[in-house]
């Protein structure tokens, strides 16, 4: 095993089917399946993430001198800011309004996904101090790709706080977002959830979840593995398509995404659908961690009145606290999501600005967003629906 006295090759890798799946495995670990060699190679073979759309993989790799990876980090050139959740718009604007050029960018995240996770994946029982220098070195060796490419920024989006400070200590600046998340409280049972609530909001929940599934022709079915048939994703893909056309113009995922997600990483989804007399009406997709249930898309072909809050918040509690998880993460934005019993939650990015000019725009812009996030959240948490111990 390394003990870091060996010399160590930093390289880049536009594909990522060419690193070894269990190579990169080892490396992401299992907690999270977004970071998983099949999700994002998944999106390669799929074709949502490449040159053309906007997301041309350039992924870190770091190998000892017998070629075994300890480390890597997924990369992207970045020719817009679509699909990544911590919004830039306005630095883009205010950048080439002053005679530079924003775009293309680096972007260390997983595509289209808002879910907090490591970007600096270091292969498992390393010592300590080499884990660490490992990071270090994947933080820098980012950064000196965007100052070598002479790009305006770096991002890296969705990170732990524990890999906060390598990143600041690399010269990356951080900032801090908003997120809603539910967290299971030792409950064996939802309706030991609901006894966590006061009572407005417990019996506010129960007609809710009634009035969805009112006249009786509705029933919900939570699906993973083979249990999900190529009917089910045609017609997730279906409700993908209409709420991508409702809520972002155009979708970022094709049906050859959804085909090798069912193939490659089935096990590790939970299809929520609804049928009504054996028509499938609405659906979300949730993908299961180890420790986290993590919701991502919902769409229906009919409005029915909560429906939304029954398949997407309602189902994802049950199913967590069913498979015994810590936390359900329910994605990008959503304060109606509170009266459900999902809280807010600071998420964290760190970013790269090699104009000194710029950064120190930037950089007063993130002392004063910090601020009013955290105020933003202490006022939310002031409309928790738990009971005050």
């Amino acid at each position: 095993m390394p003990d870091g006295r060996e010399q160590i090759e930093v390289s880049v890798t536009e594909n990522l089917g060419g690193v070894p799946h269990e190579a990169w495995d080892a490396c992401a670990g299992p907690d999270s399946p977004f970071l998983s060699h099949d999700f994002l190679c998944s999106l390669e073979d799929a074709g949502c993430v490449a040159a053309n759309a906007g997301w041309a993989p350039r992924h870190v790799l770091i190998k000892d001198q017998s070629g075994m990876l300890l480390a890597c980090a997924p990369l992207y050139l970045k020719g817009n800011s679509m699909g990544e959740y911590v919004f830039d718009w306005g630095w883009a604007e205010a950048y080439e309004r002053a005679g530079g050029r924003y775009y293309p960018k680096l972007v260390s995240a997983v595509p289209f996904t808002p879910v907090t996770g490591p970007r600096l994946l270091v292969r498992p029982n390393l010592s300590p101090t080499l884990t660490r220098a490992l990071k270090h070195q994947l933080a820098d060796a980012m950064a000196g790709a965007a100052i070598g490419a002479r790009l305006s920024s770096l991002h890296v989006n969705f990170i732990p706080e524990e890999d906060a400070k390598i990143f600041e200590d690399a010269g990356y600046l951080p900032r801090v977002g908003l997120q809603y998340h539910w967290n299971n409280r030792g409950y064996g049972t939802y309706d030991d959830f609901l006894g966590a609530l006061s009572s407005r909001k417990r019996k506010a929940l129960k007609k809710e979840r009634r009035t969805a599934l009112k006249d009786g022709s509705l029933t919900v079915k939570r699906l993973t593995g083979p249990d999900i048939r190529p009917a089910h994703w045609e017609a997730f893909y279906d409700f993908y398509l209409d709420t991508s056309a409702r809520k972002w113009g155009r979708p970022y995922l094709n049906r050859d995404f959804f085909q090798l997600l069912g193939e490659r990483l089935g096990h590790r989804v939970m299809l929520v659908m609804v049928e009504r007399d054996g028509d499938l009406i609405a659906g979300a997709l949730n993908l299961i961690g180890e420790d986290a249930l993590f919701g991502r898309y919902w769409g229906c072909k009919e409005d029915v009145r909560f429906l939304h809050f029954e398949v997407c918040y309602h189902q994802a509690i049950d199913a967590a606290i069913e498979l015994g998880l810590k936390r359900v993460e329910a994605g990008a934005q959503g304060e109606h999501k509170i009266a459900r019993g999902y809280l807010p939650v600071l998420t964290r990015s760190a970013h790269f600005i090699p104009d000194p000019g710029f950064r120190g725009s930037v950089e007063t812009f993130l002392d004063q967003e910090r601020r009013a996030i955290r105020h933003e959240r202490d006022v939310l948490m002031e409309e928790s629906p738990y009971r005050q111990s």
